[in-house]
């Protein structure tokens, strides 16, 4: 059973470039928002740096950002103003108290379990015409999340590390969301895209996942560092094999399930 890992900010950054263009891909298919000011909120904002970027798109609108991770929330801080502010909120519990214009999720909801059963509540909190978007990872079946899963399911480190990672349930196929959020009454567009990010650097796969899905294991791990070590050496060394470097970078395929579903005016 997985857990909400504990972030680094900083490591989490490397790669922000990377990270920020599905955001913007997102971001590019909402609608026009309804209210005005709209009231518009991110879940599971992380750090803040694309929150930021919602405040830019609609200049009037008074945006937070919730999040469960107070070191993510205390870098977060770096962008309040006077309409863009952040709160802890636990997405797992979260229930809207106020109406919102846009409900945005970017790349949290697969550390949601049952995030589908929060839906029909979350749509209930949207303005008539108001838009609930997300994206998340969907490539859990790519060597980045299955050699790590082989490598904890193994003798030396399944007892510590078998039941800590996230598996292949925790995001759903995209038919799935394009049933559930049109069952809820909105018109709604799911689509996947896969990015092939060029990383520079040594092993700059691991170092990507540093930041992301490796987190639960090196926190089950983080009281025995010569084994937290042993096991990255292990699953780095795997890495290297299937994302060979090429003399222009690192190839990582990524691919992304993004959906836009929004509520009969």
């Amino acid at each position: 059973m997985t857990t909400s890992p504990t972030w680094d900010p900083a490591q989490y950054l490397r790669h922000a470039g990377h990270r920020a263009r599905p955001f913007a891909d997102l971001l590019a298919r909402v609608p026009a928002l309804p209210g005005e000011p709209p009231r518009i909120a991110d879940l599971g904002c992380g750090p803040g740096n694309l929150t930021a970027l919602l405040a830019d798109r609609w200049p009037t609108a008074r945006v937070t950002g919730y999040d469960s991770s107070p070191r993510m929330l205390a870098d977060a801080a770096a962008h309040a103003g006077a309409r863009l502010d952040f709160a802890h909120a636990d997405l797992t519990t979260w229930a809207p108290a106020e109406t919102y214009d846009l409900l945005l999720s970017n790349a949290a909801l697969h550390w949601v379990p049952g995030h589908l059963d929060a839906f029909a509540g979350w749509l209930d909190a949207l303005a008539p015409g108001g838009t609930f978007a997300f994206q998340v990872p969907h490539n859990l079946d790519a060597p980045l999340h299955a050699l790590m899963r082989e490598l904890a399911g193994t003798a030396r480190w399944k007892g510590r590390l078998g039941d800590v990672l996230r598996q292949e349930d925790s995001v759903h196929d995209p038919g799935v969301y394009l049933d559930r959020l049109a069952r809820l009454g909105c018109a709604t567009d799911v689509w996947t895209t896969t990015y092939l990010h060029v990383l520079q650097g040594e092993d700059p796969v691991l170092d990507w996942v540093g930041g992301t899905g490796l987190r639960p294991a090196l926190d089950a791990l983080a009281d025995d560092p010569e084994a937290r070590d042993a096991f990255v050496a292990a699953y780095r060394d795997l890495l290297r094999e299937a994302y060979p470097s090429a003399g222009y970078g690192t190839v990582l395929p990524f691919r992304r399930l993004f959906a836009v579903a929004t509520k009969e005016a």
